[in-house]
């Protein structure tokens, strides 16, 4: 039995690394790519995949907005969330929408092929046999996580907790910004991350002096600390 897979993830670089976890493990076949949720609806269209790996920030909707449109027109579509949003009502529409797992960025290998295998398992219980036993139908609910689960990759050298590929995403926001630098806030809103850990990464690239920050003072109201890239 092969599971197709489709991995809906604006980020073309965990995009592929979703990829290559994915093709690592027996059973399971990637049939696409798409970075948007339009692009999602198409490629459900069109493949009809078996499972979703989903994002919730998306350029043009959340994830759990497409959860909803998966369950409305494609009942046979399981879907695994793989994101790092963790707000309680994206986790809830999540529940609601049926997502079988709900993984927290940045993941591991191991993480992310425990909950493949898990899927796997279901789905070869469910099809296997008419009839299940209670113990059977026990287990299909219980060993499903279902609720956030957090692991990271550590850079080497690194304080506990910082991620590489998130701290690559955070670099290339700020350095994106150019001259304008940026604030925490709007930071997390564009890397997808708490504000907590927006500030957690940008003081971390401070003290390896790829960015810098200055107090803004506007015409009104309190300073805003600013981020810059600094000059190579």
């Amino acid at each position: 039995m092969s599971i197709e897979v489709l991995i809906v993830e604006d980020d073309p670089r965990i995009a592929e690394i979703h990829r290559r976890f994915t093709e690592k493990l027996d059973g399971f076949a990637v049939i696409a790519t798409a970075t948007t949720g339009e692009q999602a609806k198409e490629w459900l269209e069109v493949f009809q995949p078996q499972l979703v790996l989903l994002d919730v920030y998306l350029p043009d909707m959340l994830g759990v907005d497409l959860v909803s449109f998966i369950r409305q027109n494609f009942q046979d579509i399981d879907i695994i969330m793989i994101t790092a949003a963790s707000e309680v009502a994206v986790v809830r529409k999540a529940m609601h929408g049926g997502v079988f797992d709900f993984i927290l960025k940045p993941l591991t290998y191991d993480r992310f092929k425990n909950s493949l295998e898990k899927y796997r398992d279901h789905l070869l219980t469910l099809k296997q046999k008419n009839r299940l036993d209670a113990h059977e139908i026990e287990n299909l609910w219980n060993s499903n996580p279902a609720v956030p689960s957090h692991e990271s990759w550590e850079e080497p050298g690194a304080p506990k907790g910082i991620d590489p590929l998130t701290l690559d995403k955070i670099l290339r926001c700020v350095t994106g910004m150019g001259d304008k630098g940026m604030t925490a806030e709007t930071l997390s809103k564009e890397a997808g991350v708490s504000r907590s850990t927006a500030r957690r990464y940008l003081e971390y690239l401070i003290s390896q002096k790829k960015i810098y920050a200055e107090l803004i003072y506007g015409n009104v109201g309190r300073p805003e600390r600013r981020y810059f890239r600094t000059p190579s």
